[in-house]
């Protein structure tokens, strides 16, 4: 019944979360053909078979059976429904076909524009009610063993002094430079140890075969807490609940959420000993993790020191939206480049329902705040993924549209209709593969 209540949680925020992103997406779509007179046959969430719907007016509102997006069917439009009636017939005015380049090109980005707007409006009010944190503390208390960051000589106690050439003054300051670092440079750190200036170099490609997380490295005086439980779960039948403070698992001390993945991850299957502390008092439980190294918590570091909270007015607020948006995009798509070139893992890169619905769960348990995070980061990668030059996806119907645009000549409609089905095919292939890895 735990295992149950567990799975439904995740299938819950997974509809939720991909839900809005779909919708919003399609939105875009629906209302941009709406303003340029086209008419709208379908609005589905899910590709087809259709599963159910209503019908108002022209358009036919659906769930479709395939969950691995959505789309709405413009009339005169080859699209993932494969409806190539029209393609015998003379354009109708209110055709797809029968408007000006420019205004198909507006309907087919609208969709991707909507999903930009969407992660901005997140990062924007969050900005707004949340402000930022900025932790002054800039010395390292813990380094991980046989981690990056003690393989290349970090101490304990070190004074990070500067990143890459950047005066350091917040814990946060050094996560970020270290982000991005990973995008394209080695990373250069200059700190202070018994009172002499040390440097210390990562390679690039080295640092991006980790996670910033588990670079190795934590603030001095920083604990691991639970950021949240999921109900059914190993922490759960053990009592453990949101805010524990870990001491300690096997008798190994815990300093980092990364300490904490190793010692469950390292133990399928196997009775293992936690330690942790609530309200100043200690407790203690054994529990065995899942077959695939789970216990159920989201662990999150707690960086002590002076704490300054830095509140934004609307404007700068928005500014900062857009900022953290670029930043977002630049690391997605550089690691979209290093998966290409062979420098990241393509199976621990992709993540795909499972892993989604996984995340989504943890994520509300931690907060709104964090599941709001989520699907702006999900609805940028959602943008990104969309535009490109792919058929079946946005980015392939503007692909065609250029080159009449260019050429003054339509792509043959023979020619759109086998790299339509080309490009059905290796998503759905794609799906089966993300879907397979994430269980495995």
């Amino acid at each position: 019944m735990d295992a149950l209540a567990q799975i439904l949680s995740q299938i819950f925020y997974f509809v939720i979360i991909i839900g809005v992103l779909v919708l919003i997406h399609e939105l875009g779509h629906f209302l941009a053909a709406k303003a340029f007179g086209m008419r709208v046959e379908r609005f589905s969430i899910g590709f087809p078979p259709r599963a159910f719907g209503k019908q108002i007016g022209d358009t036919d509102y659906c769930i479709s059976w395939l969950p691995i997006g959505g789309y709405v069917k413009i009339s005169g439009m080859i699209d993932e429904s494969m409806d190539t009636e029209h393609i015998e017939q003379p354009a109708e005015p209110w055709e797809f076909r029968a408007k000006p380049v420019w205004q198909r090109i507006i309907v087919i980005v609208a969709g991707v524009v909507m999903n930009v707007l969407l992660a901005i409006a997140i990062f924007w009010g969050l900005n707004l009610t949340q402000g930022t944190e900025h932790h002054r503390v800039t010395t390292i208390g813990h380094v991980q063993e046989e981690s990056l960051a003690a393989e290349y000589g970090l101490r304990p106690g070190d004074q990070v002094l500067s990143v890459n050439d950047k005066p350091m003054e917040t814990w946060e300051g050094i996560q970020k430079a270290i982000v991005f670092a990973q995008l394209s440079q080695d990373l250069r750190m200059e700190v202070r140890r018994d009172g002499d200036r040390e440097q210390i170099r990562i390679p690039s490609k080295e640092l991006r075969a980790v996670e910033v997380m588990h670079l190795g490295i934590a603030p001095e005086g920083a604990e691991t807490f639970i950021g949240g439980v999921e109900p059914g779960l190993p922490a759960s039948r053990a009592g453990m609940q949101d805010g524990d403070v870990f001491v300690s698992i096997n008798d190994a001390p815990i300093h980092t959420p990364g300490d904490v993945i190793k010692h469950v991850s390292a133990n399928p299957d196997t009775e293992i000993r936690i330690v942790w502390r609530r309200d100043g008092e200690t407790m203690s439980g054994t529990l065995t993790p899942t077959s695939n190294g789970k216990i159920g918590i989201l662990p999150m570091a707690s960086i002590p020191g002076p704490v300054e909270v830095i509140h934004y007015g609307v404007f700068e607020a928005l500014s900062i939206g857009v900022q953290g948006l670029y930043r977002v995009t630049t690391l997605f798509l550089t690691n979209i480049y290093h998966i290409i070139i062979g420098e990241a893992s393509f199976k621990q890169s992709i993540g795909g329902p499972v892993k989604i619905a996984e995340m989504a769960a943890q994520s509300a348990e931690a907060g709104l705040v964090s599941f709001l995070t989520l699907m702006a980061l999900l609805s940028i990668s959602l943008a990104i993924i969309n535009i490109f030059p792919i058929p079946a996806l946005d980015g392939g119907h503007l692909m065609f549209l250029i080159y009449e645009g260019l050429f003054r000549r339509e792509v043959p409609n023979k020619i759109k209709i086998a790299m339509q089905q080309v490009g059905m095919v290796m998503l759905l292939a794609l799906m089966l593969f993300v879907i397979y890895n994430d269980i495995f």
